[in-house]
């Protein structure tokens, strides 16, 4: 029968392994579900890390003169 998820093998060396085997028990979860949790993590530091250097780049061309407010924004579009 085939996995509901998909599926992957990992090499680790024996120091990760152990650490990862550690904090798994630690918290009561498989080593799956460690390294899920693990990489998930890792995705939102992606992502927070991407949209920190979106929003510096936009605050390199932002002007306080040009720059509209909220209710400017909002009542444009009633």
């Amino acid at each position: 029968m085939p996995a509901k998820n998909p599926r992957l093998t990992a090499v680790l060396e024996k120091p990760l392994y152990e650490w990862l085997k550690k904090t798994a028990q630690k918290e009561g979860a498989s080593l799956s579900t460690r390294v899920r949790d693990l990489l998930k993590q890792a995705q939102e530091l992606e992502e927070d890390a991407y949209w920190i250097q979106e929003g510096e780049k936009r605050l390199k061309t932002f002007r306080a003169q040009t720059a509209r407010s909220h209710q400017q924004v909002w009542r444009k579009r009633k």
